[in-house]
């Protein structure tokens, strides 16, 4: 029976586990297939359409041809006029839609559009394309947010996790420090003796529970088996904790019943999203700290492949992205490779609404203190009237 129980324990105990993870999973998974989806969909629409020279572009060549052929010994004069000249020039003139379109350049588009971020160097031309990017942003961002706010309950559970374990090891070093050394090792000891005291006091027999009973010592009768019974459980229940509930065992043998136990675990859990992120209380320098430090790591790796930025304007992209901000003033070389970064933007921004999530209650507890110490001020003494 132990040999065919334990394997049983263990199927059960992975179905737990790939429940609980269930949830959380699916909001990924969903959030990458609309990714995907959206990347074929801008790659096959902006990708093949057709670039027709416009007026614009044929005004653009003859000034620089002008320029060309009355170059002037004046260098300051030459550089100004091909830099207004540049200025007017539309980047669309000089780039094949199907090298900017491709797989991954439209996946780095539909990330910059349902994380809200726009950095306004990629954007569709057609008509149909901009149509549907307004569609894809619809159902997109909300998507987004979702998976923000799920994973915020777990990074909100680890981080309050941590804290707390280091606030009691910071009241257990303080503790050491103030108590001397001979009224805790007494008090320890004090401690020890009773948990001894408890661990080795064993579990009565019936004879004993029978002559502990009042009845028992007054007259000398022989009980019915069913009253040694009912005393027995009846002092059973006096001391007995409230037992854990274990799984029943009927469960392997209906297993209807047991997946509409867990169809309804599954459905809690859908239910419990942002519940976690509510509970947090973490100091917000705590969270500014982790921000800049995760951001520093980030400014650290992305030069290796973005030679033209250092560790400064590498900063400033990241903190850009991750706070959606996106000017578009720092443009990549490479926009595939930190496309593969992508769960670090992910993870970057919960962490960052995490941070907003704390500031905002911060401000909300501030403005209550400064509306209600103002109306302390304002409100009218009240005066004593003389009997």
């Amino acid at each position: 029976m132990a040999s065919t129980s334990q394997p049983l324990r263990g199927k059960r105990a992975c179905k737990k586990i790939f429940w609980a993870v269930f949830p959380h999973a699916c909001f990924i998974l969903s959030l990458v297939i609309y990714a995907f989806l959206g990347a074929l969909m801008f790659s096959h629409i902006e990708g093949n359409r057709k670039v027709n020279l416009s007026e614009e572009y044929r005004k653009f060549l003859q000034k620089l041809w002008h320029i060309s052929r009355n170059l002037s010994e004046n260098e300051e004069t030459f550089k100004e006029e091909i830099h207004v000249l540049l200025n007017t020039a539309e980047r669309d003139w000089f780039v094949n839609p199907k090298d900017r379109w491709t797989f991954f350049g439209s996946l780095f588009f539909c990330c910059t559009v349902f994380t809200t971020v726009g950095y306004g160097n990629t954007y569709p031309v057609t008509r149909i394309g901009k149509y549907l990017c307004m569609l894809y942003a619809l159902f997109g961002i909300p998507l987004m947010f979702l998976v923000l706010t799920d994973m915020g309950d777990i990074l909100a559970t680890v981080l309050s996790k941590c804290y707390n374990e280091f606030r009691k090891l910071q009241s257990k070093i303080l503790a050491s420090k103030l108590c001397s050394g001979s009224t805790c090792n007494k008090g320890d000891e004090l401690k020890s003796r009773a948990q001894t005291k408890v661990v080795i006091n064993e579990p009565l027999t019936i004879m004993e529970v029978l002559k502990s009973q009042p009845g028992v010592k007054r007259r000398q009768t022989k009980y019915r088996n069913a009253e040694i019974f009912e005393m027995l459980i009846a002092r059973e229940n006096e001391h007995r904790k409230p037992a854990i509930n274990k799984s029943i065992e009927r469960w392997s043998s209906c297993p209807e019943l047991d997946r509409g136990k867990t169809m309804s675990r599954v459905i809690e859990n859908f239910d419990k999203i942002g519940q976690q992120l509510e509970k947090l209380d973490v100091p917000i320098v705590l969270m500014v700290l982790v921000i800049f430090v995760y951001i520093s790591c980030a400014a650290a790796i992305l030069p290796n492949w973005e030679t033209r930025l250092d560790f400064q304007e590498a900063f400033y992209f990241c903190f850009i992205t991750l706070t959606t901000i996106g000017f578009g003033d720092t443009q990549l070389e490479h926009p595939k490779f930190f496309l593969f970064f992508s769960l670090y933007i992910i993870i970057g921004m919960e962490i960052v609404f995490i941070a907003f999530k704390l500031g905002q209650d911060r401000l909300i507890g501030l403005y209550k203190k400064v509306i209600s110490f103002c109306g302390k001020k304002k409100m009218p003494s009240k005066k004593v009237y003389p009997k």
